[in-house]
Formats: C-alpha cells, sequence, structure tokens
C-alpha cells in the first residue's frame, strides 16, 4: 500500500489538535472484481493519511457508519446479509470485532442510527427492505426486530429496476424523519422509528422522474430541502421537506454532467457543504466530482464546475469534518484522492493527498485522536 504525502506516526503533526481517524471500508470478493483487503484504519493529520490498522478477512465491508456517541464503528457486507459492529479504541481508533448479526435482507448498502442511539436501521438493496437492529450498551447489535418491505412498481430500466431497491437512509437534520431514495421503484420514502421498540413507521413517498433511479439524499442546513442524486439518469432533485410530516414536493431537477458530455454515466454520492451554499455530486463515467451552486434565499440549483476525480468510478466522497476537504473514493482505480474546498464557491483543487487502497467505496471520520 502506497501512502503519498503520509508521515511517521510520531511526528508533532500526528500529536496534533487536528489529527483525526478515518475508516475506509473496500470491496474484497472476487465476484466483485473486487482487490481490497477490509477496513483500513487512517491517522489523518494536516500532512497527510497514515495506515495504523488493516481489519483483513471480511467480506465486501461496503458502507460504514459510527454510532451516535462515536465509540462504536458498524460495516454492512455487501451482496451478503450481514453487519458487524466494532468497538473503537479511544486511544488510536483501532478496531476490535464485536459480533455480528443477518441484516434480514440481501446485500445491505446503507445504515444509520436512530436517534435514540437505540436502534441501527439498514436498507437491503437486494431484497427492498428496511430493518432495524437493536443497538446493546456494550455496542453489540440484537437481532432484527422490525422489517418493512418497500412497496410499489418497478421503474422501467431492464436490468436496474426489477425491484425495490432502496439505497440510502440519511435522517433529517431534526433526527425525525429518515429519507429513503428508492432506485428501483423510482420513489422516494419517509420513515420514522418507534424509539421504543424499534418499529419502522412510514410516512409519505413521492414518485421520481420514471427511469431517474434515485440513489443517495441529503438536506440543506437551515433551509426545509431535501436533495436526491438520481442514479440512472445523472440527475439532482430539488424537494421542499416539511420536517413536521416528512412530505416531500419536487421543485427542480438539473443535471450532474456538462452539457457537452454525451458518454455513459451514472450518479452516487451527494453532500451538501456545511455553509450550504453548494453541494457536492459525483460522476462514474465522467469521473468528476461536480460542484452545484445553492441559492441561499430560495435553494434552488446551478451547476457550476466539474473536477477530474484523478480515477475511475467515484463511487462515494466524503467532507471532512470541518467541510474544508472533500475526499473522493475510486472504486475502479483503487484510490482515495484529496481536494481542497473553496469557501466562496465550491470549487475543488486537489490537495495532493493520495491514500492507495484497493477498491475503496466508503470514508467514515471517527473523532480527534
Amino acid at each position: 500500500m502506497t501512502l503519498m504525502g503520509s508521515m511517521p506516526l510520531g511526528s508533532a503533526q500526528a500529536a496534533s489538535a487536528s489529527t483525526r481517524t478515518a475508516y475506509v471500508g473496500c470491496r474484497t470478493t472476487k465476484e466483485r472484481n473486487a482487490r481490497g483487503k477490509g477496513i483500513g484504519v487512517y491517522r489523518v493529520t494536516p500532512s497527510g493519511w497514515t495506515q495504523i490498522q488493516l481489519v483483513e478477512g471480511l467480506d465486501n465491508p461496503s458502507f460504514l457508519a459510527l454510532d451516535r456517541t462515536g465509540r462504536f464503528l458498524y460495516a454492512l457486507h455487501g451482496d451478503l446479509s450481514d453487519i458487524s459492529a466494532y468497538a473503537i479504541h479511544g486511544g488510536d481508533g483501532t478496531l476490535t470485532l464485536l459480533n455480528r448479526q443477518s441484516t434480514g435482507g440481501k446485500n445491505p448498502v446503507h445504515l444509520v442510527p436512530d436517534p435514540s442511539n437505540r436502534f441501527m436501521v439498514v436498507a437491503n438493496y437486494a431484497t427492498g427492505s428496511l430493518a432495524t437492529l437493536p443497538i446493546l450498551s456494550d455496542g453489540q447489535l440484537g437481532p432484527v426486530v422490525d422489517l418493512a418491505q418497500l412497496p410499489g412498481t418497478p421503474g422501467p430500466h431492464k436490468s436496474q429496476q426489477q425491484s425495490a431497491h432502496p439505497h440510502d437512509v440519511p435522517y433529517d437534520r431534526q433526527g425525525r424523519f429518515m429519507v429513503v431514495p428508492d432506485k428501483g421503484l423510482d420513489k422516494v420514502f419517509t420513515y420514522r422509528v418507534d424509539p421504543a421498540n424499534g418499529r419502522l413507521i412510514a410516512g409519505p413517498a413521492v414518485k421520481s422522474r420514471e427511469g431517474a433511479g434515485p440513489r443517495h439524499a441529503d438536506f440543506h442546513p437551515s433551509l426545509p430541502l431535501t436533495y436526491v442524486v438520481n442514479e440512472l439518469d445523472s440527475t439532482v432533485t430539488t424537494y421542499r421537506y416539511d420536517p413536521q410530516t416528512g412530505s416531500l414536493q419536487p421543485l427542480q431537477i438539473v443535471s450532474t454532467l456538462p452539457d457537452s458530455y454525451t458518454g455513459d454515466n451514472t450518479g452516487a454520492e451527494i453532500a451538501v457543504a456545511p455553509s450550504g451554499r453548494h453541494l457536492f455530486v459525483s460522476n462514474r463515467g465522467h469521473d468528476t466530482i461536480a460542484t452545484i451552486a445553492i441559492d441561499v434565499s430560495t435553494g434552488l440549483l446551478s451547476p457550476k464546475s466539474w473536477v477530474e476525480s484523478r480515477g475511475k468510478g467515484p463511487r462515494f466522497f466524503a467532507l471532512d469534518p470541518d467541510g474544508t476537504q472533500l475526499y473522493a473514493a475510486n472504486e475502479n482505480s483503487d484510490t482515495v484522492i484529496g481536494f481542497k474546498i473553496d469557501p466562496s464557491d465550491g470549487r475543488l483543487t486537489p490537495s495532493g493527498m493520495e491514500v492507495c487502497t484497493g477498491s475503496p467505496v466508503c470514508v467514515v471520520f471517527g473523532s480527534n485522536a
């Protein structure tokens, strides 16, 4: 493994207050033509990333999430039916396996702890369901307590929309509803979790454009708006969001691509900047990260710029906790690339940071080390 811009662990910079821990989930199986080894644990300093642990022997530890205390990490095993729980050591952020549970479905792709931190919610992509599992006091997960099948008619895409395919379960800023984009049904659902028993309670749902394939969502930090990246037609939809009812009203749809691009592409990740003045979207095919401006009064979108992800297939990217850096995970070229974010207009500039690791698909930041 090559780490460009990294530094020895004992340096003064690594001990500084800006030191953080990053966890990188990587696909590992031959069926995915993957080259990853497991979950990489990195110490992040202003000078770069240094790997301090590699958790090996795992099948596709793809999407990762921390619990709300930051003491435990959870990893979904893509293409399988499992989730693993890990304790995070406070001294250095390294991981120890606690237990593993079934998610009650096939190919879990996204997860989030509910606001009470009593239940983990999982989206089972292949079998079209949401599951809740109890988070025990020691960080272990209990067996599934509720399983909700998402209803609807599949979209027109013959291979990608044969059934329900929930792909994301982010909570709104108030911690009341989850928004659940479903790529297979061309719908965006909302759900709540009963904190007493983990039961999933359905809210309103809204249809997307036919064949759009809603994939991931994020919320504006101050305006009542939700933004959804649509995987199959490479667009972003702006929805007016009612945090009291969970209802979504479509307002606008824009392309994630420049007008001059006529090749194949799928939209992947989306994130709104903490300032609320722009959002970012990754394009697989065009292999770029797009910066899209957000009107500060209306919340409507205007695509502004594109920067090459400096790799192939940017399935995922993450903003650092300060919102000053973006890290693109290029699944098909085995790199995580760092970019500086211009606070005025959201333009991205390569920072020179590069981590080489097989088939990266998720990056999560822990607390300061």
